[in-house]
C-alpha cells in the first residue's frame, strides 16, 4: 500500500516536472518575442513621459500665459477685439486643455458680437469641462443652434446641457426651459408641456409655470 502510495506520488511529482519543462521549453522558444514585446512597453512607457513632460507640459504652460494675457485684454483693458484675437491665436496653435478653453472664450465674444456662425464653429469643436462651464457650453452651443434654424441640433445641445449639470438645481430648469421653447417653436405641444409639469414638479414647485403650462394644454388640445 505504502509502495502504491510511492508511486503515486513520484508520478504527481514527475507530472510537475513535465510541466515546469515545457514551460521552460516554451520561454526558451519564444524568450527573443518576449524580450522584444517587453522592450516596446518601455520605449512607449518613455515616450509618453518625454511626450508629457518636454512636449505637452512646456505647450500647456505657454498657451496658458497666453490665456492669462487674453484674460487681462478683456478683464483690466475691456477691449474684446484684442481679447478675442488672442483667444483665436491659442485656439489655433494648441491643441491642448489651454487650446480647448480659448476656443470657448473666442466663441463667447464672437456670440456677444452677434457673429453667430463663427461662434459655433468654435463650440462644435470644444470639448465640454467640469460642472459648469461644460453644461453652460452646451447651453450656448443650443442658442447658437437656435439662431441658425437648426432646431433638432439645439434640443440636442440642451438636452447635453442638462445631462452634464447633473443635480445643478439652478442650471437645469433653465436649461428645460430653452429647450421647451425650441419645442413649442417646433409645435411639439406634448413635449413642451411635459417639460413644464417636470420644472414645476422637480425643481420650482406649483405656480411657477403656470401659464406657460396652460398655453402648451390649450395648444395641445388637453
Amino acid at each position: 500500500m505504502a509502495k502504491k502510495k510511492n508511486q503515486e506520488t513520484r508520478t504527481k511529482l514527475e507530472e510537475i516536472n513535465d510541466s515546469l519543462s515545457g514551460i521552460e521549453q516554451k520561454f526558451e522558444q519564444h524568450k527573443n518575442v518576449i524580450y522584444w514585446a517587453v522592450m516596446a512597453v518601455l520605449v512607449i512607457a518613455l515616450l509618453i513621459w518625454g511626450y508629457f513632460k518636454f512636449i505637452y507640459g512646456p505647450n500647456l504652460e505657454k498657451a496658458n500665459n497666453e490665456l492669462v494675457k487674453a484674460d487681462t485684454e478683456l478683464i483690466m483693458n475691456q477691449d474684446s477685439v484684442a481679447a478675442l484675437k488672442a483667444y483665436e491665436k491659442v485656439a489655433k496653435n494648441y491643441s491642448n486643455d489651454a487650446g480647448n478653453v480659448a476656443k470657448l472664450k473666442a466663441a463667447t465674444i464672437l456670440y456677444a458680437q452677434g457673429k453667430n456662425k463663427e461662434a459655433l464653429n468654435y463650440l462644435e469643436d470644444y470639448s465640454p469641462k467640469g460642472k459648469i462651464v461644460g453644461p453652460a457650453s452646451q447651453s450656448l452651443l443650443g442658442d447658437c443652434y437656435v439662431n441658425a434654424k437648426q432646431l433638432d441640433k439645439a434640443v440636442a445641445a440642451y438636452d447635453k446641457a442638462i445631462d452634464l449639470a447633473g443635480d445643478n438645481k439652478d442650471y437645469v430648469p433653465s436649461f428645460m426651459l430653452k429647450k421647451a421653447n425650441v419645442l413649442h417653436s417646433m409645435k411639439k405641444y406634448d413635449d413642451e408641456l411635459a417639460i413644464y409639469q417636470e420644472i414645476e414638479t422637480k425643481y420650482w414647485g406649483p405656480g411657477a409655470v403656470d401659464a406657460q403650462i396652460e398655453r402648451a394644454k390649450a395648444l395641445a388640445g388637453k
